[in-house]
């Protein structure tokens, strides 16, 4: 049997209509897995081409931040009929210089990026206990979980806390079968990197660290997402898998 095959599971990935979480659903299309895609907005093109793979695929709308979590996995389960598998991918920025930061800003993206992950990783995890199942969570943290970045602040405290809860989840879950990791995506060549890369200097500037010399693609985190969430990293639990292209070895 193929240790990387993820045939017969439903995996749950937030933020898939696009970018990072569109790839991350394809891969796991790709390795057999059925897809629960969590969007503000319709996810159509995730839809087409997780459904090329052979694989279905559920939509659950909602704003994350604003609606109940214990909602969205009751609504997921209705489609799907159970959840093996959770991404917790969705993520918002603000950028500001930290002297001006507001208190806004702040809360837009903690609500989101550290919150909302806790709580729809809480339910996922109650209804695999429930089942009595076992299943694979995965928090998308960033190199800045391990760095202080700039003018990110919300950011980097919600990456940095994900990262914390991440182990947390490892050491009170793993007694119940569940395996809780992260990934640590360096600079991906996305709508969240956008202004990055539209400046000629800071573009250049984070280049230059880059040890493989150029941004990242949403395809490059497949390969570590099907991973962990395989029976391969059975006995992997509470790591952080860096795909940064070597920016935290330099």
């Amino acid at each position: 049997m193929n240790p990387f095959s993820l045939s017969g599971r439903v995996a749950m990935v937030t933020g898939c209509n696009k970018g990072l979480g569109q790839a991350m659903a394809v891969a796991l299309a790709e390795a057999g897995a059925d897809v629960v895609g969590v969007n503000r907005t319709s996810a159509d093109t995730t839809r087409e081409r997780v459904e090329a793979h052979g694989r279905r695929f559920f939509d659950v709308e909602t704003q994350l931040g604003r609606t109940a979590p214990g909602d969205i996995v009751t609504r997921a389960i209705a489609q799907a009929g159970k959840l093996d598998i959770l991404v917790n991918n969705a993520g918002t920025i603000r950028r500001a210089p930290a002297l001006e930061f507001s208190e806004q800003d702040w809360d837009d993206v903690i609500n989101v990026n550290l919150k909302a992950a806790f709580f729809l990783a809480q339910q996922v995890a109650r209804h695999l206990v429930d089942r009595e199942a076992a299943g694979r969570i995965v928090n998308i943290a960033s190199v800045l979980s391990f760095q202080g970045g700039i003018r990110v602040p919300s950011y980097t405290a919600s990456k940095s806390g994900l990262l914390g809860l991440t182990r947390l989840m490892a050491n009170e879950w793993a007694a119940h079968g569940i395996t809780a990791n992260a990934i640590a995506p360096g600079y991906m060549a996305t709508d969240n990197t956008q202004a990055l890369r539209d400046d000629p200097q800071r573009s250049a500037e984070i280049l230059g660290r880059i040890p493989a010399g150029r941004w990242g693609s949403p395809e490059d985190l497949g390969g570590a997402l099907v991973f962990l969430c395989s029976d391969a990293a059975a006995y992997v639990n509470g790591h952080a898998l860096a795909v940064d292209g070597g920016w935290l070895a330099r």
